[in-house]
């Protein structure tokens, strides 16, 4: 007798699976291309499919002394700081998490996923009472605690997961060993779970680089992240600069997902 045959769909079914990839491909692809000719399109007046003329302009003042210009800096600020103090929170409240049994951790993880369901509307206008009380309304360190919020919210369910992951008896092994709490989180802890800190960082960079509720309301239109001044763009008609900023803010996502991908791939090569 012969041993099962590996099933192997029909012609029917690999048509359908290769045209609902191209239906992807198309509805995922189109706004960027779209996107692209638009940055760089003259006049494009309907009904021509492309635009008459190409420039490079726009492209060139987001390097000079222009508003794209600091929307982007201020972007790439809060996003680096976001990331770095949302991974330390997330780290420690996602240990602390973990370590809790049954109830109380459902508990836990559910006031910490609160942040993040909450509307961002409703969250920023509640951020936007506290802060102004505090003085830090219109500023950039009030938006930078608002992003701060449901970054942090994120990264210590991201980290409950990798700890509760994570081998407990490693931890123990160190301690019986003789290591301290630091040198078990410097020795031990931080070298294991080095990969989910990198994807951590990424992820909160992107929480904040994305976020446009939060900053327009506890920035109330004096911070000009790149978010809001796409948004500037849009409602004044200015298309070319639109699109030019509208690809500035995809690229780090992009970029983000090839890099985790890339990464993903070369574990599986060393552990395969």
């Amino acid at each position: 007798m012969t041993g099962p045959r590996a099933f192997r769909p029909g012609g029917g079914a690999v048509i359908l699976r290769l045209a609902l990839l191209a239906i992807l491909a198309v509805t995922s692809l189109t706004p960027l291309l779209l996107l692209a000719v638009q940055s760089f399109g003259g006049k494009w007046l309907f009904p021509a499919v492309l635009p008459a003329s190409f420039t490079v302009d726009d492209w060139l003042f987001v390097g000079k002394g222009t508003a794209m210009r600091s929307a982007v800096t201020s972007s790439v600020v809060l996003g680096v700081a976001t990331a770095a103090t949302a991974s330390c929170i997330g780290l420690f409240a996602g240990r602390a998490i973990s370590r809790l049994r049954g109830r109380l951790r459902h508990l836990a993880a559910a006031l910490a996923f609160l942040p993040v369901a909450v509307p961002p509307l409703a969250l920023g206008t509640g951020l936007q009472v506290t802060l102004l009380k505090l003085g830090l309304g219109g500023t950039m360190g009030g938006v930078f605690v608002a992003h701060l919020v449901p970054a942090s919210a994120y990264l210590s369910l991201f980290y409950m997961s990798a700890f509760m992951m994570l081998d407990g008896r490693v931890e123990a092994e160190s301690r019986t060993l003789g290591a301290g709490t630091a040198a078990t989180w410097m020795r031990v802890l931080l070298p294991l779970l080095r990969p989910q800190i990198l994807e951590g960082v990424i992820i909160g960079f992107l929480i904040s680089w994305s976020q446009f509720a939060l900053t327009l309301i506890v920035g109330g239109g004096v911070v000009r992240s790149l978010p809001l001044e796409v948004f500037s763009f849009v409602q004044a008609g200015q298309d070319r600069p639109a699109a030019v900023g509208s690809l500035i803010l995809v690229a780090p996502p992009m970029i983000a997902f090839a890099a985790l991908r890339w990464a993903a791939q070369r574990t599986e090569a060393v552990i395969g």
